[in-house]
């Protein structure tokens, strides 16, 4: 985005922020339906999450994310604008109302939560902090790194949880910085670094990224809680609903069956009572969120469910081919649970 369009975007934001420094209820909403789509805040380039393909198309999980919120508000997923971000940009752009919603591989933190004048919708991923190493340097456990030097992504909670680890079990490192995930990555693969640290999905989508992939591996330490999530600005509870409800629909979706294949047969059909209400075929439920009531069969029939958006994206049907795990639903043994459409 050029200099210009982030001015306009900030002056945008003024004008919808009243004296309490807050936005108004229900002023992102007006604002994203005058404008005509949503403008989403993503990665500068992770596959899995947020990528622009060789089309220019942008692909991932948060970006699907985005597309569902976008069928939600408009009933078309294509009514979505992005914003590729650095993890040290992310937050002034949310902030300052150059993009709508924040959806980057970004963890859920008390100080973000209660300081930083964001709220997070949701999980859209559970994920961790681990290592990425050559696998020439001989080095089974992160407990062998006294002494490494470590790459790190700036702006990020990787740079204290690392600093925890290594004080907490006595061993030493020197960090070097970057701006980009590609700048840390490239760091590592030219031998600048030993390690480099960031959640593990990242490290899963940065390896396939490298010329040798095959020659590093992550080590099975996992140092943290990352809970990644869409985060949008406080003191907009509409808008703030609209995005949370996006996720649990996709969630509640693959709870109940509905799939991107099934999802319009089952609206008119089903007789399961929280597959109607879900889908719209019993009640009004979209009238809560000021939306048509059938918003959820848009999400699932564009975007998908939340399991077939985690395959397609970083799952089995994916380069990534990361397991499930703690992102199965609660009922498969995993954290993921949405709370019902009633």
């Amino acid at each position: 985005m050029t200099r210009v369009k982030s001015t306009l975007a900030v002056l945008g934001a003024v004008a919808l922020v009243g004296a309490s420094g807050l936005t108004h209820a229900g002023a992102t909403l007006d604002a994203v339906k005058k404008k005509g789509f949503v403008q989403c805040g993503v990665s500068d380039g992770l596959p899995g999450f947020s990528y622009a393909d060789a089309k220019g198309q942008y692909q991932g999980i948060d970006v699907d994310v985005c597309k569902a919120v976008a069928a939600a508000v408009f009933g078309d997923a294509g009514k979505v604008k992005f914003s590729p971000l650095t993890a040290k940009e992310r937050f002034t752009a949310l902030q300052s109302g150059e993009v709508d919603v924040l959806s980057r591989n970004t963890t859920w933190t008390s100080s973000r939560d209660a300081a930083m004048g964001l709220n997070f919708t949701g999980v859209t991923y559970y994920d961790g902090q681990g290592f990425l190493v050559n696998k020439g340097i001989g080095v089974k456990s992160a407990k062998e790194l006294d002494g490494a030097t470590v790459c790190i992504q700036a702006g990020t909670t990787t740079e204290l949880n690392l600093s925890d680890y290594f004080r907490a079990n006595n061993l030493k490192y020197t960090p070097i910085t970057y701006d980009t995930s590609d700048e840390s990555a490239k760091s590592l693969e030219s031998g600048r670094c030993d390690v480099l640290t960031s959640d593990q999905s990242q490290l899963y989508a940065q390896r396939i990224k490298l010329a040798k992939p095959d020659d590093y591996v992550v080590l099975p330490e996992v140092i943290s809680k990352e809970p990644l999530g869409p985060a949008v600005r406080q003191g907009d509870e509409e808008w703030f609903d609209i995005v949370r409800w996006t996720l649990f629909a996709m969630l509640n979706a693959e709870e109940l069956g509905v799939t991107s294949t099934n999802v319009e047969q089952m609206a008119k059909t089903t007789k399961n009572p929280d597959v109607a209400r879900l889908l719209g075929a019993e009640g009004e439920y979209g009238k809560d969120l000021k939306l048509a009531n059938d918003w959820a069969v848009q999400i699932v029939k564009q975007v998908g469910n939340y399991g077939e958006v985690f395959e397609r994206n970083v799952g089995k049907g994916s380069e990534l081919k990361i397991e499930r795990g703690l992102n199965a639903l609660w009922n498969k043994g995993g954290l993921q649970y949405a709370p019902p459409v009633r």
